[in-house]
């Protein structure tokens, strides 16, 4: 057994990356100011998007981008119950209904089928999820939403360095990143919405501070313009210049890590290869290239997906479960009336989805001692 303990996930903090911090300490100016603009442009050079605004959190960007778009009391928006509960709870604090639908099994994404099924003439929103580092197939997705005049927000929290079709994602459309300490590059806590509707990304960027006409840093005068007017009332959600030094440093370094993510997710696929208790997802048959930002597998073992979490912990292997699913969280059941059997593919995985560890900086030694607790967790006794 480990001696230390193994979390599913641990950002990798270089020297550069602290340097690029301290440097912001030392300016004398350490909110939003000339490293936010930094970041915002080279995460549109990095994806190809034209324009983007950095945001404290991506559960931020969601919802400043759900009031730009006037989402309210009345309306439907069609998200996959296969994700995190920020989206349908934002939803929710709009006063609007999410529209779960269901996702493939086998990877765990929605496609255009399950959501033409659920447009009703109330739907004001289509939010696709980017899952665990795969896209969405988008084409018909984008094609359905066009027919029908409906707004199209990709969920791109796991997607930063994600491709599809030879197009990075974030460069078509809008789409919200997240830069969580679990993600593939992180800002502490952080998020930035990427699109290409200039009056979108401006009302965001009014929107998510304070409602004024100009950031903390206005990019004209290098202070705060003395002229600002609230034109709306708004809410707080810039990033620090602390967190956008840090997230320029890591996203210098992306493609490296994402590289050696993907190393990593080879080395399991390889250790578990006849261990059919033990299924990861599926990547998508269309071109892709995938971010791997989480490994996840789905537990068919006897001991069952709760008892194999507890045991790999206690044997210092830390894990991770993404997610729940959200339609059967306690408020949409009581609010929404949903129940089991609504999403049978969603509640499928929902029960039996475990994310083992995967952060650029595990070795192949870490890999083999998460593959031996598991063998010694589903098959106990084996030789």
């Amino acid at each position: 057994m480990r001696k230390d303990f193994l979390p599913f996930s641990r950002p990798s903090i270089g020297e550069a990356d602290i340097a690029a911090v301290v440097q912001v300490l030392r300016s004398g100016w350490i909110t939003t100011g000339p490293r936010n603009a930094e970041f915002e442009q080279a995460v549109c050079s990095f994806t190809g998007a034209a324009g983007a605004v950095a945001l404290a959190s991506a559960t931020g960007g969601m919802h400043v981008l759900l009031k730009a778009l006037g989402i309210g009391p009345g309306d439907e928006v069609i998200t996959p119950s296969m994700t995190w509960v920020s989206t349908p709870n934002l939803v929710a604090l709009a006063g609007a209904k999410p529209v779960f639908v269901d996702v493939d099994r086998d990877t765990l994404m929605v496609d255009s089928a399950r959501i033409a099924a659920a447009i009703t003439g109330r739907t004001r929103l289509i939010i696709p999820v980017h899952f665990a580092g795969a896209p969405v197939d988008m084409a018909p997705i984008r094609e359905l939403a066009a027919s029908r005049g409906v707004p199209l927000v990709e969920d791109a929290a796991h997607a930063i360095g994600t491709a599809y079709r030879g197009e990075q994602i974030g460069s078509r459309g809008t789409a919200i990143f997240s830069f969580h300490p679990i993600k593939n590059i992180t800002t502490g806590e952080g998020g930035m919405v990427a699109s290409d509707n200039p009056d979108l990304l401006n009302r965001i960027r009014q929107l998510k501070f304070h409602g004024l006409g100009v950031d903390a840093f206005d990019r004209q005068t290098h202070g705060r313009a003395p002229q600002a007017e609230v034109l709306e009332p708004g809410y707080k959600y810039n990033l620090t210049d602390m967190a956008a030094a840090l997230g320029v440093s890591q996203l210098a370094r992306l493609t490296g890590m994402n590289r050696r993510r993907d190393e990593i997710v080879r080395l399991y696929k390889a250790r578990l290869a006849g261990m059919p208790e033990i299924a990861p997802l599926d990547d998508p048959a269309y071109p892709h290239v995938h971010s791997r930002h989480l490994f996840i597998v789905r537990v068919n073992a006897a001991v069952g997906r709760d008892v194999f979490m507890q045991e790999l912990k206690r044997r210092n292997i830390g894990t991770g479960l993404h997610f729940k699913a959200a339609h059967l969280q306690k408020y949409y059941v009581q609010a929404l009336g949903m129940k089991r059997g609504m999403l049978p593919d969603t509640e499928w995985n929902s029960d039996r989805i475990c994310s083992l560890p995967l952060f650029p900086d595990m070795t192949g030694d870490d890999v083999n001692d998460v593959v031996e607790a598991i063998k010694e967790v589903i098959r106990p006794g084996a030789k």
